[in-house]
């Protein structure tokens, strides 16, 4: 009997591994779907221009910059003051950085102000 229950355990824990196995799969799958669902989206709705300006994502938020030159991923901006800002930074313009090309936003974009002066210590 020692030897029966013995392999019936052993039969159990390999079960349990192999369905941990068979979910961690499933878990993956399913990732790697709503990622390429989430990436053909973006490439349907991600506008790069708007009434001929460029527009950006800067800290997650979209904006328009309408020059001079086009901005790059890693450049340093100026942004308006908004509600949310004051109350983080203060009153008056902020800095941001630009984190990617083009937006997914579809509402009215704020205008970037400028670019921002370089941070002292920073290349680039």
């Amino acid at each position: 009997m020692d030897a029966y229950q013995q392999g019936l355990e052993t039969g159990r824990a390999k079960e349990r591994q192999w369905s941990r196995r068979a979910q961690a799969a499933r878990v993956e799958h399913l990732e790697r779907q709503i990622q390429t669902l989430r990436e053909e989206l973006d490439a349907k709705n991600r506008r790069f221009e708007v009434d001929g300006d460029q527009a950006v994502t800067v800290d997650g938020y979209g904006y328009r910059w309408k020059g001079p030159g086009t901005l790059e991923v890693g450049d340093r901006v100026l942004l308006p003051e908004n509600y949310v800002s004051a109350l983080r930074h203060g009153s008056g313009p902020f800095p941001g950085t630009v984190t990617e090309l083009g937006t997914t936003y579809t509402g009215t974009l704020s205008t970037i102000i400028s670019r921002a002066p370089a941070v002292p210590g920073q290349i680039g």
